[in-house]
Parts: structure tokens; sequence; C-alpha cells
């Protein structure tokens, strides 16, 4: 994790050490005034906006000691989107109240306003709704669990319904635990939530949790294009209901580890890959699609599934072909606890 703070005063570098020192284990940059400039501090750049726009871009958090307003006015013409905008925090310079100022849940400033706090013995200041009044936290929930948020609208929508009342909840998966304040069971309504590695919604407004423990597993012919591989997994994907966001990753034999088109269809998307030998993918258990014209090139009956299942709990998608590629889609085990 990545966190720049910032100090404008003298005082304010005695308060900006001690945050340095409750940050142990992330990456921290210090930096002050040009007259303050010594152990450990950087100067301000300037022109501050692409100062204070470039860290904006990189940082996991960027910690202001001094007054709200500074803070403000700077990170204000940078801010952009909840979902990917950097946690941003105000301590003032004695010390005594650690403020979140944005993306208190999905970026984390909440929580780590309430560590830094509780390391310099501060007050932390949390104003979002949902904290105030005891309430589940449902975007903060699944950024710590590192759940996709499905529709950023609709998460809204749940938040705003939870300060009012329970809303329902459905999951695809186990739940281990009670459910938080603000959370029920059920299975319809007009607001709700569903964890899910499908695209059906079951609410009238739906916020769709994904998880990513979808392993998808592919094999090709050599020299396939990697339009000929995205079309498939996107023809396997919607023929089953299944939602590509969900995806942890692709899965294959080492054989295609060089291959030009499946890695840049991996590229392309973000995925890792991950190659096994034939000798792993023969550890696969479960009844697979075989064939004697893979078993003879690569010396195991199937790739795409046996890749797929290879730490996975279960196959949802068996072998698929179309246009030279095979496509295979396992689930990993997932348990839901809050």
């Amino acid at each position: 994790m990545k966190a720049a703070v910032f100090a404008f005063s003298a005082r304010g570098c005695d308060t900006a050490r001690a945050v340095l020192w409750a940050l142990e284990g992330w990456e921290v940059c210090a930096y002050t005034v040009e007259r303050l400039v010594k152990d450990g501090f950087l100067p301000l750049g300037k022109p501050a906006p692409a100062f204070y726009g470039g860290l904006f871009s990189v940082c996991d958090a960027l910690i202001f000691v001094g007054s709200a307003g500074i803070a403000v006015r700077e990170i204000a013409p940078h801010v952009r989107d909840k979902r990917t905008d950097p946690a941003v925090i105000c301590i003032d310079e004695r010390g005594q109240y650690v403020i979140p100022l944005l993306s208190g849940h999905i970026g984390g400033a909440n929580a780590l306003s309430r560590r830094l706090a509780e390391a310099m013995g501060a007050l932390p200041v949390v104003t979002t709704a949902t904290d105030v009044n005891g309430r589940f936290s449902v975007d903060a929930w699944a950024a710590e669990r590192g759940l996709v948020i499905g529709d950023i609208k609709a998460a809204k929508a749940v938040s705003a319904a939870i300060l009012e009342g329970d809303v329902s909840l459905v999951s695809d998966f186990p739940i281990v635990t009670a459910l938080p304040a603000g959370v029920a069971a059920g299975g319809s309504g007009p607001v709700g939530i569903c964890i899910s590695c499908r695209t059906e919604r079951p609410f009238d407004v739906t916020l769709p949790l994904i998880p990513r423990v979808l392993r998808l597993g592919i094999g090709c012919r050599r020299g396939t294009a990697k339009e000929a591989i995205d079309a498939a997994v996107n023809a396997a994907f919607s023929a089953n209901g299944l939602d590509l966001r969900a995806v942890k990753g692709v899965y294959s034999i080492d054989l295609k580890a060089g291959e030009a088109g499946l890695l840049a269809f991996c590229a392309q998307r973000g995925w890792p890959a991950v190659f096994y030998s034939a000798a792993e993918l023969q550890t696969a258990k479960g009844g697979f699609t075989p064939s004697a014209f893979v078993q003879s090139v690569t010396g195991v009956d199937n790739v795409c599934e046996r890749a797929a299942l290879l730490g996975a709990e279960r196959l949802i998608v068996k072998k698929t072909a179309g246009g030279g590629v095979t496509v295979a889609v396992a689930e990993e085990k997932l348990e839901v606890g809050f």
C-alpha cells in the first residue's frame, strides 16, 4: 500500500512522524514546506495541481496534517469516482482528530482513520451515515473482501435503503455468520443485494457483489488469434449466464505458455495466466471430457477442464468448443461472513 503525508508547520511535522510510525508496512513519502525539509521529509512539489494530481493517481491514501480546507482545495480538481479515488484523510496539526474526507468506504479512509486514531491516541471523526447509525456499510464490506461492486448506482440505493430499514440479501454461496444490522435474508423485493457470479438480477434494483472465484480453463490450436479466444469465452459465459467480472484468472497447459493470441487475450482483459504441466493436470480429480487427439499432442486427455478445476471446488461449465478454442469454467470454494 502506498501513501503520501503532507505537513505545513513544525508541529504538523511532529504529528506527521507519528503517522509514519502508525503506517508501518506501508510505502510512505512525507512532504513539507521547503524551510522544514529535513529528517526524511521531501519538499512539496510545484506547481501544486500537478504535484497533488500525480500522487492522487498512484497512492492508496493521501494524509493531510493541517486544516481540512487545505486538503479540500488541493484534491478538488482530481476527484473523479468513489470506486477509484484514494482515501483522503485530514489530521489537525496537534494530532487530536483524524477525519476521513474522501473514499471512506471503498477507498478505506474510514478504517484507516480509525487505525491512525488508535495508534496516535486521537479521536476518529467519521461522518458517513451508515457508520454513525450503526448500519451495514455494503460498499466498505465488499471492498474489504475484494468483491466487485457491480453497479455503483445500486450501491447508493442500497445504502440509502439500509438507513430506513432492512434490505434483502441473497447469496449463491453459504453464509456462515449472522447477518449485519440492516440486512435480512430474502430473494425478492424493490432493493436488494445479490452475491453471485451470475448475471441474474433478482430484485427490482439489484446490487451485484461479484466474487472473483471463477477459474477460466482454455485450450487452443497453435496460432489462434486473441479475437477467436475472446469470442469463445464471451459465448460460453453468455450461454451460461456468468459474469465475466467474476474471473480470477486463465489456466492452461504449459505448452501454451508462449501462445501469442492467448497471452494477448489475457493482457487485454487484465487476467493473470497460469500454466500447468501435463503431470500437474493429471492430478485433477473428477470426470472429464476426453479427447484422443488432445492426449496425443499434450499428454493429457483434456486441458481446459482439468486446468480450470485445479484449485477449484467444482466444474460449472464443461468443455465447450468453437473456432479452435476450448473453454471450461470452475468455481472456487467461498463462504460469506460478516
